[in-house]
Order: structure tokens, then C-alpha cells, then sequence
């Protein structure tokens, strides 16, 4: 089977076989879709293959296309058992993962405007799959399910009521990510561990904390939309909702011109006004105060929000480490991690240095830990879960 990851400016891939165990095949992605150099990367290591090339200037439409048409050269797409899709939203509806219907994808079409940046390229995306095998069975994966467990306190916001009745709350993202995360938590760690008090941080060019608890989401970063929560890569985060009006009168700026600041032009961008990506930034910061508060700025907001869900949780047993940063960057754990110790946290230096699984200090009472993120292998899990059961609606 084969799963796809879209994103708002990339496609990530990967086919996998299911034995004893799931095995992963070929994969990869294709990434800066929407830039000039929108580049396919993979690797496949049953025919020794690993290549990375720039394809030119690509928008979403075209990288869809040119994925499904050279994945059908790769494998075939009559080889397919059937594709898992991530599906950004799955609205107050959709919980677990389902058979692509018309009904589903009429739903997901009203459910546009809660996800702009996403929603409509996913669609895209299990059209043109349909398109080229009408046949092949698709399962859409809601990254918001994962949170579907909040209390209600953790969901509402505070806005006028009637607007709860149009599905105006908080949903969170990164679903498909906190699960396999727990997943592998109880893997490495133990049933127990898993069933504790546990705060998780994906971060990466998106970056997000969920509070988790009995091995349930009991609260996130973000909330109706990806753009809220911490700072990240080009999306602001949290902001103060006045910023709308005051933009507006005296910048003229539209509610389309205010959406892309916050979705695009936002976040380590926007205040460094250098790059999105942390490692450009922590190449720089010692000769560009732009750079250095970016990054403070980030690892600030992180800390404040550990601080929250150590709260909201009660107490805090561990913290894992996930995403491109989260996973990689032991100077930005470093630092989050600093000036914690109240709260038990505590690194060893050494242990951080070299991405360890557990990097936490023996004095430490909370156990943190580095976890490798798998979103796609989250997906095909969950489609061949979807598979075993029977067929109740028909296909798209």
C-alpha cells in the first residue's frame, strides 16, 4: 500500500508491505512545491536506488501529477493494495480513519475554509489518484483525531456560542504524529510509561505540544487552524486578535493579505527576516541579533508551553523530543530544557549531544527522550486497520 503525507508545500511518500511486521519500500518526497526548484527525493532499497533531483518550477496540481506518474512507473499503481491519505482536518465528524465516498469527500469539500492552506491540495490529491485507478481503494487519516479526547473545556473557545454551532473550536493537528509517538513510547519505555503524564513536541517547520494523559490527548498548541499555537517556520502562532483591526486600518490589509503574514511570512521568517529553517538561523545568531532573537523567541514559547501542560497535566513524567528539530537540533532542546529543573526536567549534556534515545540526567526527575516521528508509517497502520474491516459504503 501506499501512503501519502501532503503538506502545504510538499508530498512525502512511501510504500510498504505487510508480513509479520510493516515494511517500508520505496519512499521519499517531494518538497518546495511551489518555488522554482521543487525538488524529488527517494530511496528504494530494494533496487539500491537513492537520487535527489530538482524538477523545476511546480505547483501542487503539477507535483501531484508528476508524483502519480512516476510512482506508476516505479511500482505500478494496479501493484497497490490501496493509498492512505493525511487529511489535515476531519472536522467534529470524523474521529477514525475512513473509506474515501463521495459522501466523505462532499464533506471534506465543506470543510474548506477550516483549512485552506491543505484541505483543498489533499482533495486534489485523491481525485487524481481516482482518476488514474478509479478502483483503488483510498483511506483518509485525520491528523486532528488524535485530539478528539479533549474535554470540552480544552476545545472551546472563547467567542460567541453561535459559532460553536458552525464548527468553530479547537481541533489540533499533528494527529498522525502523537499517535505513533505513543505508539513507540509504549514500545520503548513501556505500557506504563505510556499510560502516564506525558507532554510531546513535534517540532519542526510546523511545530506543535500536545498534554497527554492515560495515553489520551488532553490538550494541544494549536487549534482551529495549524497557524496557532508556538511560533514556527513562516506561521506566527499565537497572536493578539486586536493585530486584525489595527492592520486593517492602518495597513489596508485584507483578511487574504493578513492570512498569508501568518501562514507564510510569520514566525523564525519573519522575525529573523533571514530564513525559516533553525539551522540557518543558529549559523548566524553570533553576528545577527535577527537571527539570535528568532531563535530565543522560539525556544521561549516552547518552554512557556511545557510550563502550561505540566499544569494542565498535573504534574509531568516525560517530555519526548520529535520533528526535524525535535529529533535533531540538541542545541534548541538545550535550551528549552534550561532553567527547568523545578519541574524536574533536567539534560545531560552529553547524552543530548548525540541525539540519545534518553537524554534526560540521572538527578532528573522527569525522563526526556528523543523519539523518531513516522507519520506515514501512522497512515498505512491505520489503512490496513480500515482494510480488515467490511466494506459498508461504496468507494469514490
Amino acid at each position: 500500500m501506499l501512503a501519502i503525507n501532503g503538506g502545504s508545500s510538499s508530498i512525502k511518500f512511501a510504500v510498504y508491505t505487510m508480513g509479520v511486521t510493516l515494511q517500508r519500500q520505496l519512499h521519499g518526497k517531494l518538497e518546495r512545491i511551489g518555488s522554482r526548484d521543487t525538488t524529488l527525493t527517494f530511496d528504494d532499497p530494494s533496487r539500491n536506488q537513492h537520487d535527489s533531483r530538482v524538477l523545476g518550477d511546480f505547483d501542487h496540481h503539477t507535483a501531484a501529477k508528476f508524483l502519480i506518474d512516476w510512482l506508476d512507473q516505479q511500482i505500478g499503481l494496479m501493484s497497490l493494495t490501496a493509498v492512505g491519505h493525511r487529511i489535515v482536518n476531519g472536522g467534529a465528524d470524523y474521529g477514525t480513519p475512513q473509506r474515501v465516498t463521495l459522501a466523505l469527500l462532499n464533506a471534506l469539500r465543506r470543510m474548506h475554509p477550516y483549512a485552506p492552506e491543505h484541505l483543498p491540495s489533499e482533495i486534489a490529491l485523491i481525485d487524481l489518484f481516482h482518476e488514474r485507478a478509479p478502483n483503488l481503494p483510498q483511506i483518509a487519516c485525520f491528523d486532528t483525531a488524535f485530539h478528539r479526547t479533549m474535554p470540552r473545556v480544552a476545545k472551546i473557545l472563547p467567542i460567541p456560542r453561535r459559532l460553536q454551532t458552525q464548527g468553530v473550536e479547537r481541533y489540533g493537528f499533528h494527529g498522525l504524529s502523537y499517535a505513533f509517538l505513543m505508539q513507540e513510547l509504549a514500545r520503548v519505555a513501556g505500557a506504563e510509561t505510556a499510560q502516564g503524564r506525558v507532554i510531546l513536541a513535534h517540532l519542526g517547520s510546523g511545530a506543535s505540544l500536545a498534554a497527554v494523559r492515560g495515553g489520551q490527548s488532553i490538550d494541544t498548541s494549536m487549534g482551529f487552524t495549524p497557524a496557532s499555537g508556538v511560533m514556527m517556520g513562516t506561521r506566527c502562532g499565537d497572536l493578539d486578535p486586536g493585530l486584525v483591526g489595527y492592520l486593517a486600518h492602518t495597513q489596508e490589509m485584507t483578511a487574504d493579505k493578513f492570512d498569508r503574514m501568518v501562514n507564510h511570512e510569520s514566525g523564525l521568517l519573519g522575525v529573523s527576516e533571514i530564513s525559516a529553517d533553525l539551522r540557518d538561523l543558529l549559523a548566524c545568531e553570533t553576528d545577527d541579533i535577527r537571527a539570535a532573537e528568532a531563535v530565543a523567541l522560539f525556544c521561549y514559547q516552547i518552554k512557556k508551553c511545557i510550563g502550561a501542560y505540566t499544569a494542565a497535566l498535573g504534574g509531568l513524567d516525560t517530555l519526548v523530543f520529535a520533528g526535524g528539530i525535535g529529533e535533531h537540533a540538541a542545541v534548541i532542546r538545550a535550551r528549552i530544557c534550561e532553567g527547568l529543573a523545578f519541574l524536574g526536567i533536567e539534560i545531560d549534556a552529553t547524552l543530548n549531544a548525540t541525539n540519545a534515545g534518553v537524554i534526560s540526567a540521572s538527578t532528573g526527575r522527569v525522563s526526556v527522550r528523543v523519539v523518531h516521528t513516522d507519520e506515514e508509517a501512522m497512515i498505512a497502520k491505520s489503512v490496513y486497520a480500515v482494510l480488515d474491516k467490511p466494506q459498508s459504503d461504496g468507494p469514490v
